[in-house]
């Protein structure tokens, strides 16, 4: 019974604190305070303690509040009403920021980071060796399903969740730059650079994503309606490290370790595409990706990491990030696979 009423209370704080968001920062904290501020915190307390105790809709409902509140902030919207800077909206996500990066934390296997070398070079060795070890490193989702068996539909379904990054790199390195200098700003700027086509507008990395959301006719709305929990984390996860100054190594690990597993996983998904013999228009992004973040992640490794892992702090956080990427990526995987496989390991969709 319990449990029953915590999910009644929590039901609706999703859509309650959607609504919010179109309001005015200053009204909006005028008209929630005191006791019903305290009320809508208690309730996302509530929904952050059933995600962690692995409540499916808890943590989907959760990743949803947290990918909408950093909407705000990302998304230019002249003459609307927003509650970007509201002091409630603030202290809703800072519940939920914690509760993801708590429940994060407690994936990384104890002891793991006991061993790393302090040398900066041998710690980006161990780093990519980590990587190599951890059972996201070649996933059977791209090297068997993607490769071999995926439809257009399957591949239609991958494009929306992947879009919760692809879609937004570009912003990530801006924001993630901030306070840099030295080699890693330059390298960062270099990598943001080529997100903008080196200055070729229909190159824009960001605009080669949105042909293939063209060529499937993907609408925004469905965007939102089709983005699964584990999807929506790893675009929170990445907004989050590069948002925060104090987060910054934990960024670098992250958002590094994600470069250099794309050139990898694309090479299937270019393999998918012109096995199902799709337009040539939707592929150049990835086609693209497979070398430019191969030289990306060589770069981000000698000049952004090398340089940072002289201070152990950097080195415990840049190997956190590295985790909190490798196993949000396991678990994503994991639920694409589970979801399609039955779909295809009987035969009926080869």
């Amino acid at each position: 019974m319990q449990q029953t009423a915590s999910v009644q209370r929590t039901a609706s704080v999703v859509d309650d604190i959607s609504n919010w968001l179109s309001i005015s920062a200053d009204q909006l904290d005028r008209a929630v305070q005191g006791a019903l501020r305290e009320q809508v915190l208690d309730r996302v307390r509530e929904l952050n303690d059933r995600a962690t105790a692995g409540d499916p809709d808890a943590f989907l409902q959760q990743q949803q509040i947290l990918a909408r509140i950093y909407d705000l902030g990302l998304r230019i919207t002249p003459g609307r009403p927003s509650a970007e800077g509201s002091v409630v909206i603030h202290e809703i996500a800072r519940l939920v920021e914690s509760a993801t990066g708590d429940a994060e934390d407690a994936h990384i296997q104890a002891g793991l980071l006991d061993g790393m070398p302090s040398e900066p070079a041998a710690y980006v060795s161990w780093l990519k060796a980590l990587a190599k070890q951890h059972r996201v490193y070649k996933h059977p989702y791209y090297t068997d399903f993607i490769s071999n068996h995926a439809d257009s539909e399957d591949l239609r379904l991958y494009m929306i969740q992947e879009s919760v990054i692809d879609a937004r790199f570009d912003d990530l390195l801006a924001l993630m730059q901030v306070g840099t200098d030295g080699p890693a700003k330059m390298e960062i700027a270099a990598n943001y650079w080529d997100e903008m086509g080196n200055g070729r507008p229909e190159e824009v990395h960001t605009t080669l994503f949105r042909r293939i959301f063209e060529v499937f006719d993907v609408r925004e709305e469905e965007v939102a309606d089709r983005l699964t929990g584990t999807a929506l984390l790893s675009g929170n996860l990445a907004v989050m490290l590069s948002r925060y100054r104090y987060r910054y190594a934990e960024a670098v690990g992250y958002l590094g370790m994600t470069e250099w597993l794309v050139p990898d996983r694309f090479v299937c998904v270019v393999r998918a595409w012109e096995r199902l013999g799709l337009p040539e228009v939707g592929i150049t992004y990835h086609r693209l990706h497979i070398t430019v973040d191969s030289q990306h992640a060589a770069g981000w490794f000698h000049n952004v990491v090398k340089p940072a892992a002289i201070s152990e702090a950097m080195r415990i956080g840049i190997a956190r990030g590295t985790l909190w990427r490798l196993n949000s990526s396991a678990r994503y995987l994991d639920e694409r696979l589970a979801e399609t496989a039955p779909r295809w390991a009987d035969g009926s969709r080869r």
